[in-house]
Parts: C-alpha cells; structure tokens; sequence
C-alpha cells in the first residue's frame, strides 16, 4: 500500500531534477500525476516510462493560460486533485545590484515566483470545492539565508516564495487546502550547470562534480540527492501530514543550521595558541 494511493498530483518542471524523482517516486507511491514541463518529447518519455497513471502537458509555467491547462487536464483526466507540486525553476542573473539586467530580473521573478501564484491560483478554486489539497511550493535554503546562491535575484524570489506561501496557507486552510514549501539545501541537480550557461542537457550530465563539491559542506557528509526532496514532497502530499500547513520544511542536511563543528574547533585552538603567544606563554 502506497502512501498516496488514490491521490492524483501535478508536479511542475517535472521532466529533470528534483521534479523527476518527484513524479517518479509519487506514482509508486500510488499516486496519478500529471507532468508539467516545456520539453515535450522528454516529458512524453517519461510519461510512457511510467504508465497510465502518468500524464504530460507541454506547458510554460509563467503563462497562466498554460497553468490554468494543466490544472483543467488533471481534473478531467483523473477527476480531482489532491497536490500540487510548484517545483518549475530556473537560474536568475548573477552579479552587484548596480549590474542586473531589469529584462532578466523580470524573467527570473516570473520563473521562480509568478508561477507559484499561478498554479495556486488555479489549484485553489479545485481544492476548496473538494474541501482539501495540499499545495507544495519549492523554496529555498537561499530564500531564508543571504549568500547560500549566486543570484541575491533567486534569493528574493525564494524569500517571496516561503512568505507568499504561509500568506495563502492563513487563507485556504480555512477550506481545508494545507499550503507548505521545502526549502532544500545542497542538492545535486543540472540547475547549477544551468547557472553556469550549459545547454540543458549538457547541465544534466554534470552531477558527478556536484556530488563532490556538496559533500563535505554541511553535518550530514555526503551530497543532498533529489531523492531526498521528492520524499519530503511525499511526506506534505499525504494524509500524515495533515495537521501541517504555512510550514517552510528545510531539507538541507544542516548546512543553515550553524557553522561546522569541526572546523570551528580548529579555529578556536588557533585563536587560543594565538592568545598564548601574545601573552607570552606559548
């Protein structure tokens, strides 16, 4: 028995990354999900891939005629919906405030925060009407810290995403729609070839670097994985999570938690060699 059995999901930029293992891991989870995404012949694949409880619908998540398809397409193929994943992004520009460009400034916040708004805006009339929902929106690790991206733009929008999201949680929870966010960490995806100007599928073949970089960065040892994403998406999209809502789930190994352990040890012992020294007694 799965733990979303019966429950039917959009997941949005569902075709790589985290929103793959996502949709991969809800529908053996039990659930029927439909994939949203640009690519249409990688979504396809991966619909096929999965079967008849898999869907996709060639969208681009910062128009909304093409957010209100998809969540139309998802009720009339499968006759409700119980989750939607927000999970669509992308890289924002990078450099001081005095060098960012307002035409891609505009295009990132339209990526990473007005289809968030777009999809719970079409999400909401569905779920109240069923009387429940839990709507999932990615955020940020970057969102709640600043200088954890490369992009102070991506940081503001996933700041904007977190607040907007308990914002809409205070209002649908009344009708019974819980609203969450996952703010992950370091976590091993082709969005970080992406910021560096890789072609898509290029940035997709660029994991094994990032699992090196990753692993040592926070407590836990070892890279974030998609995986660990997708099984917190899980977690918010079931009934076990039911009295759960405005809540940001930080799934990041520690990395916000603090400074490490170890290396802060070391730094105390040479501030206190130091001070000996300066005293005269080394």
């Amino acid at each position: 028995m799965g733990k979303l059995d019966g429950k039917v999901a959009i997941v949005t930029g569902g075709t790589s990354g985290i929103g793959r293992r996502t949709v991969e891991i809800f529908v053996a989870e039990g659930a029927s999900v439909v994939i949203a995404a640009r690519r249409e012949d990688l979504g396809q694949g991966v619909a096929a891939a999965l079967g008849p409880r898999a869907s996709f619908v060639r969208a681009d998540v910062t128009r909304e005629a093409d957010v209100k398809a998809v969540l139309d397409h998802a009720v009339s193929r499968f006759g409700r919906l119980d989750c939607l994943f927000n999970n669509a992004g992308g890289p924002a520009p990078a450099g001081g405030i005095e060098t960012i460009p307002v035409d891609r400034f505009d295009a990132a916040i339209a990526v990473l925060l007005r289809s968030v708004m777009l999809g719970m805006k079409h999400a909401a009339p569905v779920m109240k009407k069923q009387g429940s929902g839990s709507i999932i929106n990615n955020g940020s690790v970057a969102g709640l810290r600043a200088g954890y991206s490369s992009s102070t733009i991506y940081s503001a929008a996933k700041a904007a995403v977190i607040h907007l999201t308990r914002c809409v949680a205070m209002e649908l929870g009344e009708r019974g729609v819980r609203v969450n966010s996952i703010s992950p960490g370091a976590i091993v995806t082709g969005i970080f070839g992406k910021v560096a100007g890789l072609p898509d599928d290029a940035a997709e073949k660029t994991a094994g670097v990032m699992q090196q970089i990753f692993t040592g960065m926070q407590p836990l040892r070892g890279p974030g994985l998609p995986d660990d994403i997708a099984h917190a998406a899980v977690w918010l999209a079931s009934d076990d999570s039911r009295f759960v809502t405005g809540h940001d789930l930080v799934v990041d190994g520690g990395l916000i938690g603090g400074r490490l352990w170890t290396p802060q040890q070391e730094a105390l012992g040479q501030m206190r060699a130091a001070l000996r020294q300066a005293a005269g007694q080394a």
